[in-house]
């Protein structure tokens, strides 16, 4: 599946935040955590990319009609040829700047996800070990991000198939089966 983009994006440009940094996206930014229980998608950024040389989510700019969890699954469309249809985005968490933020959606594995990279703005993009991740060279948002992401993500509670336990990601909730 290769993602072919519907729409130019009205929100690729820098702006400054209150804390004055500045910061690629026009209405902010999103980004894609995906997880299998033990692992996490991480992007390689090509170098003459904003903090190239450095690994991230896939993610980016939003534009002004998406919300976050559209913009995360469109950018990790573009960025690592995933089909949003195999992942269940279970959260969100917003770093705000005032005047900018970057919202990662964490999302779950539905099937056996091959990321791989998909357009220039890439290197590489692989499945990295949770706990391998601290010792990546990372983008500097993420590093900063990362402790809470990490605490964010479901427990690691994998079954001998070594898939976690969706029961234990996604909200309880009755079935009648009259519905």
């Amino acid at each position: 599946m290769r993602y072919e983009p519907q729409v130019s994006g009205d929100g690729n440009g820098w702006v400054e935040c209150s804390l004055g940094h500045r910061h690629w996206g026009r209405f902010g930014a999103a980004g894609l955590l995906i997880t299998d229980g033990a692992r996490v998608v991480l992007q390689h950024r090509a170098p003459w990319t904003h903090d190239g040389g450095t690994w991230a989510l896939p993610g980016g700019a939003r534009d002004s009609h998406e919300d976050v969890v559209t913009a995360a699954l469109r950018e990790a469309a573009e960025e690592a040829d995933l089909d949003p249809a195999t992942v269940a985005p279970m959260q969100e968490w917003v770093d705000d700047h005032g005047g900018w933020s970057y919202t990662t959606v964490v999302a779950q594995a539905l099937v056996a996800l091959e990321p791989r990279v998909a357009n220039a703005e890439s290197i590489d993009v692989r499945w990295w070990a949770i706990d391998d991740v601290d010792a990546l060279p990372l983008h500097s948002g993420f590093a900063n991000a990362w402790p809470t992401l990490r605490d964010l993500l479901p427990a690691r509670d994998v079954e001998t198939t070594g898939w976690p336990t969706l029961r234990n990601l996604l909200p309880a909730r009755d079935i009648d089966a009259t519905d």
